[in-house]
């Protein structure tokens, strides 16, 4: 029996769950419509009751239960008598109306009315009054309960059908009444496990979290929050943005709260902040987003707070090291041409442009250490930093270079220059010593709509200028300058152009021969390179080679020469004995030289190496980075030969003659000439010539023009010649013909001309 009452009480509605405000708005609804009927019920009776203390009896009923309504303290209270004012409303509408049946529709009206409150007691009141009064007044009034026969002559067993009707209306109402609390406790438990949750990602987040009303202050904050403000656990009721510890540097910046409510979208907002508990400086990303109700109205702000202060620092320190040199501080080159090309914007005058290059600083290096290097540009860049005005722009290009640029009338870069030099007469102080340092300065000026790289280039353009004329100078930038600069660019141009096509029509190779004293006959040819131009014309070396050899150019157009001289050294065979090729300082130091060379012989099977020969300068051997003794000695293992061209035009001709492993002397062509009238020429070549036999060397006199100085070698014993009296350098057919012809008269004596060429050949 308790099993069976305790099932049916958990299936009942369990009454109330409604909050104050609700429950006021509920009961207020009610006694206005209960104020209401009675209003009509008097009209009503008026003009139905027989008499008119009916109509007070029925006022007598209604009123108190209205003054009840509003003026009972407990709710519970006041909802029984609104409940029994409508159970008296309806009796009395019945009685007015004589027992209608119709007007007994305000019972089952009642009914659903009364269930708003959702409480138990005015629920059942209203029932059991109802019941009551089918019950006493159809017994003892029932013309006035009942309208019809049957009824009136059984009061009490149509009293219980009429309260069955409504116990049975009052039942559906009971049911969606449950239903009604089964849907908001299951709503009420999904809203419990989001608010969980709500909590847990709230309060258990490394991230500070706040909400804020629209108004500032401060509704509810999360542990990080109040530990990275440094506030308490319970903060004040009216606490609000203004009262945390922060205070925005920028205080121009719109409020965050404003730009929330008008712009009604998340944002996402980094400012920088000081503390006001310690005065320490902070930057904060904020995230915060809105929360609107139904008519569009902020109800409160999500804002999340995230500590970027590492990261801007970290970031600014990026950007400082992005825009500056590491080894001096100043700017660098990338960051100096972006605040130049601002600055020819924005200047309303002119900028002068001072870049400078330190003298002989390879020598420096070489000389102290690449790291007492080091020291002398952080010196050099310190003194600049004090000769420069403040507010110029100041950096280090790279290597020895530096840039200054600087804002002013005419002439405030030559003053500046001039400064810079005058700077540098006194020693850079380099690991507690003097040392002295010069400069080359390069100066030009420039005005709004340059580009900034024209500018710089044209500044650096004087600064060769000044190194040029000997350093420690200044030189300012004109046009003529230019021109060797065009003219360099342009040799560029043409030799890439000329390797990217077909070498051996764009670099053809042209022989002059080196004729043997004793026999006449064209004993070998020294290989010279050509430049066909894509109009046809003919370049000398001197058009091209000095811009190949800047820019590593030589590397590839010398193997070019290389591998070309050797295919025409295989198609003369045993016509011609030896190819001469020369070699440059890069040439010479490039750490692939050797494996070339040794490349280009294995791809002339049956050849004999020695007919190979290098020529190397004595410029080159001085320019040279690299061991020249063991890359010679690498070389010769590769079976060629070596010949030290122009020989006597360096300081120390003897010391390579002795220290080289050379297998020919070329003589300058400045000890042949005038050789047979000049008694100290004759005797410094044959000294030579006694110098190279006795270590076992052969020897070419180069530059023979006149029939006397070529007599005068012959005479002294110079076993081969080579120049203009005999052949100017040619094309490869026409030194294929000289080749047959010299062929064909070395059976002949004295000397003849050449009909093809117009020189003269030994015979």
């Amino acid at each position: 029996m308790a099993t069976w009452m305790t099932r049916l009480r958990d299936r009942l509605p369990a009454g109330g769950g409604l909050r104050d405000e609700d429950w006021a708005d509920r009961h207020r609804l009610l006694t206005v419509l209960l104020a209401v009927c009675m209003v009509l019920l008097t009209v009503f009776g008026v003009f139905r009751a027989e008499h008119p203390r009916d109509l007070l009896l029925i006022d007598g009923m209604l009123l108190p239960c209205l003054v009840g309504a509003v003026r009972l303290a407990n709710r519970r209270a006041r909802s029984i008598v609104v409940a029994l004012g409508f159970a008296a409303a309806s009796g009395g509408f019945v009685a007015l109306c004589h027992g209608l049946t119709e007007a007994h529709f305000a019972f089952f009206i009642a009914v659903p009315a009364l269930a708003l409150y959702r409480d138990w007691a005015p629920f059942g009141g209203f029932l059991v009054a109802t019941v009551v009064h089918h019950a006493v007044f159809g017994a003892a009034l029932a013309n006035h309960t009942f309208s019809h026969h049957q009824a009136q002559a059984n009061p009490l067993v149509w009293a219980l059908l009429h309260g069955a009707a409504v116990l049975a209306a009052a039942g559906f109402q009971l049911i969606g009444w449950r239903l009604t609390e089964t849907e908001e406790k299951r709503a009420q438990e999904n809203l419990d496990d989001s608010q969980a949750q709500l909590s847990v990602a709230f309060d258990e987040t490394p991230v500070p979290m706040a909400m804020f009303g629209p108004d500032g202050r401060l509704l509810r904050t999360n542990p990080a929050y109040r530990d990275w403000m440094r506030l308490p656990e319970q903060l004040p009721d009216e606490f609000g943005v203004g009262d945390l510890p922060l205070a925005a540097i920028d205080r121009d910046e719109p409020d965050i709260l404003r730009m929330i409510a008008e712009s009604r979208e998340p944002l996402t907002v980094t400012r920088q902040y000081r503390r006001t508990d310690d005065g320490s400086l902070m930057w904060v990303q904020t995230h915060a987003s809105g929360l609107y109700d139904r008519d569009g109205r902020l109800r409160l702000i999500v804002a999340h707070c995230i500590d970027v202060t590492a990261t801007r620092d970290h970031e600014a320190e990026l950007s400082y090291q992005v825009r500056h040199d590491a080894l001096t501080g100043l700017l660098s080159r990338k960051a100096f041409e972006h605040d130049l090309a601002l600055l020819l914007e924005s200047s309303a005058e002119p900028v002068s442009v001072i870049y400078l290059d330190v003298d002989r600083f390879k020598s420096i290096n070489d000389g102290v250490g690449h790291g007492a290097g080091d020291d002398v540009l952080r010196a050099l860049a310190a003194r600049l930093a004090q000769v420069v005005p403040d507010g110029a722009l100041l950096a280090r290009l790279g290597g020895d270079e530096f840039i200054a640029a600087l804002p002013g009338p005419s002439g405030t870069g030559l003053r500046v220059g001039n400064g810079i030099l005058a700077a540098l007469a006194e020693p850079l102080t380099v690991g507690g010593s003097g040392l002295p340092v010069s400069v080359s300065v390069g100066v030009t000026t420039a005005f709004g709509g340059v580009p900034a790289e024209d500018v710089v280039v044209a500044a650096d353009t004087a600064m060769y200028a000044a190194k040029r004329a000997g350093g420690n100078r200044l030189q300012v930038f004109t046009e003529q300058l230019r021109v060797p600069v065009q003219e360099k660019l342009a040799a560029e141009a043409r030799v890439r152009r000329a390797l990217a096509g077909d070498p051996r029509v764009t670099l053809p190779l042209w022989f002059q021969p080196v004729v043997t004293t004793g026999t006449g006959r064209i004993a070998g040819a020294e290989a010279l390179v050509r430049m066909r131009t894509p109009e046809g014309e003919i370049l000398t070396p001197y058009h091209f080679v000095g811009a190949a050899e800047e820019t590593g150019l030589i590397v590839p157009l010398g193997e070019h020469v290389l591998r070309s001289a050797v295919d025409h050294l295989r198609h003369w065979s045993d016509r011609l004995g030896y190819v001469s090729v020369n070699v440059s300082p890069r040439q010479l130091a490039e750490p692939d030289f050797v494996p070339m060379v040794a490349g280009v012989l294995a791809g002339a099977p049956g050849l004999d190496p020695s007919r190979i020969v290098l020529e190397i300068t004595e410029t080159a051997l001085l320019a040279s980075t690299v061991d020249v003794s063991e890359r010679l000695a690498s070389l010769k293992r590769l079976g060629v030969r070596i010949a030290l061209d122009d020989f006597g035009t360096g300081y120390s001709s003897l010391t390579w003659l002795k220290s080289l492993p050379a297998d020919i002397v070329k003589l300058d062509r400045s000890f042949v000439a005038g050789l047979a009238e000049d008694q100290r020429k004759a005797s410094i070549i044959s000294a030579v010539l006694w110098l190279a036999r006795s270590l076992g060397m052969s020897t070419i006199a180069e530059g023979v023009e006149e029939l006397s100085d070529w007599e005068a070698l012959k005479a002294a014993g110079c076993p081969a010649v080579q120049g203009y009296l005999f052949s100017k350098p040619l094309p490869g057919p026409e030194f294929d013909r000289m080749l047959r012809e010299s062929h064909e008269s070395a059976t002949t004596d004295g000397v003849h001309l050449n009909e093809t060429t117009g020189t003269v050949l030994a015979g």
